[in-house]
C-alpha cells in the first residue's frame, strides 16, 4: 500500500468518526414534550397520606408524574378492600387512560371491574399486592405488577430472624393478615419458614380494625406478650403494625434484643425500633418503585402498546446494622 493511499485511509476514518460522534447524528426523541402528556391515572396508594407504609409510594408516583408529564390522581383505603373496589368504580366513572390498583381484594372482586376497565379503553396496572389472573389476562394490554414477590418476602423476614438467634423450639408469634388469599401469603411465607426450622409458632389474625388502624394492635401484643412469657419472638408482614411493635415490648419491660423482631417496610417508628434494637429485620420493598413504575407502565402501554412488566421491588431486609445510611432518603419520603 503506498504512503497516498494508507493517508487517504486514516482521513476517511477519522472522517468517519468524527461525524459518528458528532452531536448532530445524536438519536432524537419521538415527542416533542413529555411522553406521558395528556394522559391521567388514578393510583391506589393503599394507607393513609403520609403514612410510613405508603408516604414512599405517594413520593415515587408524584416523581414518575413530573418525569413523564401525566397526572396522578390519588386514593387512600387505609388498606380496606371494599373501599379500594369502590375507589376502582370512581375511577373507572373518571375514564382516565390508567387505573393503578393494590391488589387485596383478590382478582374475583377485580375481575368485573377490570373487565369494564379495558372495554372503555382503561389500561389496569397492579402494584403492592398482585393479581395474578388479571396480570395473566391482560399483560398484552399493559397490566403489570410492581411489588415483593409476596411469600418470598415473608421467607425472607423469617431467615433474617433465624439468623439473628431463633432457633427450633423456640415460641414465636406471627401477626398477620391470614385472611386475604393473595396479601396472605406474606405472613404464610414467614409462617412456614419459621415452622420448616422447627420454630413452634402461633398464629394471630390482624382484624380489620387493627389493619387500618395499627395503633390498636398495642394492647392485643401486650395481652399477648404477658400471657407468654416464654415467647422469643414476634413477626409481621404489616408495615404499620411493625412500627408499633417496640412500643408494646417497652409496655411490658422488655428490653432491646430480647425478643427477636421480623417486620416489614420504613415507617418513622420502624427506623427508630431498628436504631434502638428493638426491631431485629424489616423488610425492605423499596416502596418508591412500587409507586413510580406503574405510572412509567401506564405511559409505555398508553403510547406504544407495550405489554406488562413484572417487576420485584424486593431488596432484603434493613437491620440495625444498615439504617442509618438509609436515613437522609428515608427523610426525603423515597426509602
Amino acid at each position: 500500500m503506498t504512503k497516498t493511499k494508507a493517508s487517504l485511509i486514516a482521513c476517511l476514518a477519522l472522517g468517519g468518526t468524527a461525524l459518528l460522534s458528532s452531536p448532530g447524528w445524536a438519536t432524537q426523541p419521538t415527542t416533542s414534550g413529555p411522553l406521558g402528556q395528556g394522559m391521567t391515572i388514578y393510583m391506589q396508594m393503599g394507607g393513609n397520606p403520609g403514612d410510613g407504609a405508603t408516604l414512599a409510594r405517594q413520593t415515587g408516583a408524584a416523581d414518575a408524574g413530573h418525569a413523564f408529564g401525566i397526572k396522578v390522581v390519588e386514593q387512600f383505603s387505609a388498606w380496606n378492600p371494599e373501599t379500594m373496589l369502590t375507589q376502582f368504580r370512581q375511577a373507572l366513572a373518571a375514564r382516565p387512560t390508567c387505573i393503578a390498583v393494590t391488589g387485596h381484594p383478590g382478582d374475583p372482586a377485580f375481575d368485573p371491574l377490570i373487565a369494564k376497565a379495558e372495554a372503555q379503553g382503561s389500561i389496569v396496572t397492579v402494584g403492592n399486592t398482585p393479581l395474578p389472573l388479571a396480570e395473566k389476562t391482560y399483560d398484552e394490554k399493559g397490566t403489570g405488577y410492581a411489588g415483593v414477590d409476596l411469600y418470598i418476602g415473608g421467607a425472607i423476614t423469617a431467615q433474617a430472624m433465624l439468623a439473628a438467634g431463633l432457633k427450633s423450639g423456640d415460641e414465636a408469634l406471627e401477626y398477620g393478615v391470614f385472611n386475604e388469599t393473595t396479601r396472605s401469603q406474606s405472613d404464610r411465607g414467614l409462617t412456614d419458614t419459621l415452622e420448616k426450622a422447627g420454630v413452634k409458632v402461633t398464629k394471630l389474625n390482624i382484624s380489620p380494625q387493627v389493619d387500618s388502624d395499627s395503633s390498636l394492635a398495642v394492647p392485643i401484643l401486650v395481652a399477648f406478650l404477658e400471657s407468654h412469657p416464654n415467647l422469643r419472638a414476634i413477626g409481621t408482614q404489616h408495615g404499620g403494625v411493625t412500627g408499633f411493635i417496640p412500643q408494646a415490648l417497652r409496655q411490658v419491660g422488655k428490653k432491646p434484643g430480647q425478643i427477636i423482631v421480623g417486620g416489614i417496610d420504613l415507617a418513622p417508628s420502624t427506623i427508630a425500633g431498628l436504631q434502638q434494637k428493638y426491631i431485629t429485620a424489616t423488610l425492605d420493598q423499596q416502596l418508591y418503585l412500587q409507586g413510580f413504575l406503574p405510572v412509567m407502565q401506564c405511559v409505555l402501554s398508553a403510547k406504544y402498546d407495550f405489554a406488562g412488566l413484572n417487576i420485584n421491588t424486593g431488596a432484603g431486609v434493613q437491620t440495625p446494622a444498615t439504617i442509618d445510611a438509609l436515613i437522609p432518603l428515608i427523610k426525603r419520603g423515597i426509602r
